[in-house]
């Protein structure tokens, strides 16, 4: 019996340890720990039943306890065994040296170029499957956090890698190609890499400028893009999805018959595309540096980054990995420079890549067409999610797009040269071909009599000579030259940088303006004195000797109601001076339209715009002042010198055209506090002319502190007195006689109703500044299509969302511009006043020029607190030279050069921006490109140049330079 208990034990003993070795194998991730548990209790188990059977059978038989201590003694060698096997199993356990955690910083540092280029490379060609993505090294250089693998256990890293291995063999011949693919894109990529980083020493001398470019790129890139969103909305979107899903499947079926032939072509096309994606930035401190790609780690971050997010816009649309189209957006958005000759060589790598994944996708068969279906979903996925974000953009306005001027939209709205029935036709039929280069010796200085006053519309001293009549100041109004000048003003002797706002209020450089004639003319009126090498400006004038802002606050407590910079916002001040009145009125939320004529009291309006006090030089003689009817909430006259009760009070009758419904007439001048028979006489015609008006006579006051007083007119907002009047003297307009015509169109003495309408401009007073500002006037109807296609009143929003995004994301820190330096500023091709609007709370004050051609916007503009002028580009401005610190000109050549030849128009650009001044155009590539050559010509500072998708950007600083030869 003992030899069959001691034969059991041995049976035991023997399973036992046979059973553990085949555990280890098949459980080789299992601890050990719990290995030499489960064997000692095993071992346990089987002494148990075999002491029980021995002692229960034969407890005093002394063999007994003999066969147990060999029992025993088996049990230990078996133990020692088991303990020999364990440990030399696990000494045996083979760990891959690439995922232990003594080698894991050393491969990472041998790879990093390697796994860098790979990552670039998985950018470049998304993944076609998900198999492909498990197949990536264990390790791979992710900044900042270790592989989950370098964590994990011996045991668990062996078993993840039999996974992986066992699904590598499961997979197609599609997966070892893509690795196979992968492999050498590394290959090819580690060059590259390597010359990006013997550049590196370059990156923050760079470094600065270049995020600058691509702030500007993805700003201009995104604007753009929504541009294109917004065209595209006037059809409709079910139809668009249609068209895009059915053409997308064409391309799909097609696409393995066209690659072979789109391959071949891909670099050409690719060039061609880069036209449009042209990038230049400079420094004026700096020499312009193009960015080349392989020679600075900042070129290469660029380029890598625009790359990068071109990729992502692809990959969030669903588009196919082997698409031509999209290795053609690849290259557009990596060639920043057509100059560079290292980045021809970059892009047939590309192309070499594009096919051998073509390759591979060939030989994956199915697996392409399902992740081509795939894409097609998710395409049609993002168009939907783009189309609402589109729409909630829209109704927050935060980053909208603008799109082209609607054509159906020009059905709705008149142009002032079709308003202007009398207008005199000016335009030139000169080539629309600009030259594309001028040499720097083309350009002249102006032989003129005016010098470095120069003003070609007022100073066209032949026209002048032939006139028949100066009597109503004809020789003040504009004469344009057939030929617009293209040559150059000069600067006077001495000229210095302007000084800034506010301290330009008081004093600007002699040399400057360096006349003196007015000094000792009004210098008695503290108007201006010479001190020194500055002329000062006391703040007073004819009417207010002791100061403006005193005789302000005077007219303010004549007359409540006025409500300076709340009722009253936007004002005419006839016969300005030097626009001291004007000046003042900025601290009372309040901008004033100075105007005064080019004459005798010698450069007065030149002083003003020195003094960066918005003023142009005009005169009331025989037409009509170019502003639009019923638009001024207030207008001013301090001793003008204006006849207002000659001729039957034509001149009277043109300040009624352009005052508000329900807006004041100030009057300071002597007739109202002298007895002298000149000004009683003058005061009894003004007294009945004002009653035919219809005007009321609110109150006189008078300023006891500088011994003046003024009279204040209120004009009707009704019809009422008109249709009362026993004699219609002056006499009412006819219907058809339009009100808001204001360019060239003479003067006519008769008086225009007030609107009735509640609908009808002029019906109502606006809401208070500043609220005005953002509000849609209220005859704005959604019925009416607005510029840009969309309901007035959504279209003006609209606008104003756009160009507060513009001006806050690129303006203000993208372009190069010190807006501590910016003053006086002119929108030339103004709308709605939306980039006026978006520079409310900086010190500027911006003039919106409302082009003649276009929609007749203008008194949207007034309307909404802001105000502007009409003008024709093809003609001069009525401004002195060096008049503004900053243009604007946005889609404004591209529609000039249809007319007139865009040379003179530069010309007269250089003419007004002082020197330090700048220019920003948003166009047409091609005319943004036109615009550069001229400019730099004319040596000016390019900064920023851009272009893409046919619109282009630019911004340039004006120097001090003049050419050598003259006329």
């Amino acid at each position: 019996m003992s030899d069959s208990v001691g034969s059991l034990i041995q049976s035991c003993l023997f399973i036992t340890s046979l059973s553990l070795p085949f555990l280890l194998f098949l459980l080789p991730s299992t601890p050990i720990l719990l290995l030499h548990l489960f064997s000692f209790f095993l071992l346990r188990v089987c002494v148990r039943i075999t002491g029980k059977m021995a002692f229960g059978k034969g407890r005093g038989n002394k063999r007994t306890s003999t066969s147990s201590y060999a029992s025993t003694i088996t049990m230990i060698i078996f133990v020692a065994l088991c303990v020999i096997g364990v440990w030399m199993l696990s000494s045996n356990s083979v760990i891959p040296p690439q995922i232990t955690q003594g080698s894991t910083r050393t491969v990472v540092s041998e790879t990093e170029r390697s796994d860098l280029s790979a990552s670039s490379n998985s950018n470049d060609e998304p993944e076609p499957t998900k198999q492909e993505s498990d197949e990536q090294p264990a390790f791979e250089d992710n900044p900042g956090k270790l592989p989950d693998d370098a964590v994990k256990s011996e045991d668990e890293q062996r078993k993840s890698a039999k996974e992986k291995s066992s699904k590598a063999r499961g997979e197609e011949g599609g997966g070892r190609q893509t690795q196979k693919q992968e492999n050498q894109q590394k290959d090819e990529k580690l060059p590259e890499e390597r010359e990006k980083d013997n550049g590196k020493e370059n990156k923050m001398v760079q470094e600065n400028d270049e995020g600058q470019v691509k702030q500007v790129v993805k700003e201009f890139e995104k604007e753009q893009k929504e541009q294109r969103d917004e065209d595209a909305g006037t059809q409709s979107k079910g139809t668009q999805e249609q068209e895009q899903g059915q053409g997308k499947e064409m391309q799909d079926v097609e696409q393995g018959k066209k690659q072979g032939h789109d391959m071949e072509q891909g670099t050409k096309q690719g060039q061609e595309q880069d036209s449009n994606a042209d990038v230049t930035f400079t420094d004026a401190t700096k020499q312009e540096q193009p960015m080349e790609t392989g020679q600075s780690e900042t070129s290469g971050n660029s380029k890598n980054e625009e790359n990068g997010q071109q990729q992502q816009e692809e990959q969030n649309s669903g588009q196919n990995s082997g698409n031509e189209e999209n290795g053609q957006q690849n290259e557009e958005k990596n060639t920043v420079s057509e100059e560079n000759g290292k980045e021809e060589k970059s892009m047939k790598d590309e192309n070499g890549q594009q096919e051998e994944h073509n390759t591979a996708e060939d030989e994956s068969g199915n697996k392409e067409e399902q992740s081509a279906s795939k894409d097609d979903h998710l395409e049609q996925q993002e168009e939907q999610k783009d189309a609402k974000i589109q729409e909630g953009s829209e109704a927050s306005g935060f980053g909208s797009g603008i799109p082209k001027e609607s054509a159906e939209s020009q059905k709705s709205w008149k142009s002032q040269a079709t308003e202007s029935k009398d207008e005199k036709q000016r335009q030139t039929s000169e080539s629309n071909t600009v030259e594309s280069t001028m040499d720097g010796n083309a350009w002249v200085i102006c032989n003129v009599t005016a010098g470095t006053d120069y003003i070609p519309c007022l100073d066209n001293e032949a026209a002048i000579m032939k006139l028949r009549s100066r009597r109503h100041f004809e020789h003040r109004e504009r004469h344009c030259p057939e030929d617009p000048p293209t040559c150059l003003v000069p600067l006077p002797e001495g000229y210095k940088e302007s000084i800034k706002w506010p301290e330009s209020r008081d004093k600007i450089w002699y040399h400057n303006v360096p006349h003196t004639k007015l000094a000792e003319v009004k210098g008695h009126q503290n108007w201006v004195k010479v001190t020194g090498e500055f002329l000062t400006f006391p703040g007073g004038g004819t009417q207010f000797i002791h100061g403006a802002l005193h005789y302000i606050d005077f007219v303010q407590q004549s007359l409540k109601n006025i409500a300076w910079g709340k009722r009253t916002r936007v004002i005419l001040d006839v016969g300005c001076g030097v626009a001291s009145f004007g000046g003042f009125l900025f601290e009372r939320d309040v901008i004033a339209m100075s105007l005064a004529p080019k004459d005798e009291h010698e450069a007065q309006v030149q002083f003003a715009l020195e003094r960066k006090i918005p003023a142009i030089s005009a005169v009331m003689g025989s037409k009509r002042l170019p502003f639009p009817s019923r638009v001024f909430d207030l207008i001013h006259c301090a001793r003008c010198r204006v006849p207002w009760h000659n001729e039957g009070g034509m001149l009277l009758l043109e300040l009624n055209r352009m005052l508000r419904p329900g807006g004041y007439f100030v009057w300071s001048a002597t007739p109202v506090y002298q007895k002298l028979e000149e000004d009683v006489q003058i005061w009894k015609e003004m007294s009945a002319l004002t009653k035919s008006l219809c005007w009321e006579l609110v109150t006189i006051n008078k300023d006891k502190l500088n011994g003046v007083g003024a009279a204040i007119y209120q004009k009707p907002a009704t019809n009422e007195c008109y249709e009362k009047r026993k004699h219609n003297k002056p006499p009412m307009c006819k219907t058809n006689d339009d009100a808001n015509a204001a360019w060239y169109v003479p003067l006519q003495a008769c008086m225009h109703k007030v609107p009735t309408n509640a609908v009808e401009r002029g019906s109502k007073w606006p809401v208070n500044w500043p609220r005005r500002l953002q509000t849609p006037p209220y005859w704005l109807n959604s019925s009416q299509m607005g510029i840009y296609g969309k309901p007035a009143p959504r279209d003006f929003t609209t606008d104003y969302e756009h160009w507060k995004h513009v001006v806050s994301k690129v303006y203000m820190n993208e372009i190069g511009i010190s807006w501590s330096n910016v003053r006086n500023v002119m929108d030339m091709r103004a709308v709605y006043g939306g980039f006026a609007a978006a520079l409310k709370d900086l010190q500027v004050w911006v003039m919106n020029v409302v082009n003649i051609n276009s929609p007749d916007t203008l008194p949207i503009i007034y309307e909404r607190g802001l105000f502007g002028i009409y003008h024709d580009w093809c003609e001069s401005f009525s401004t002195y030279p060096r008049s503004y610190d900053l243009l604007h000109a946005d889609h404004l050549f591209s529609k000039l050069r249809k007319r007139c030849n865009l040379v003179p128009v530069m010309a007269e650009v250089d003419r007004i921006v002082r020197p330090g001044g700048k220019l920003i155009v948003r166009d047409e590539s091609n005319v943004i490109r036109e615009v550069e050559n001229m400019l730099k010509s004319l040596h000016w500072d390019v900064h920023l140049t851009f272009s893409k998708h046919q619109e282009g950007i630019l911004s340039a600083q004006k120097g001090f330079w003049r050419p050598d030869t003259s006329q």
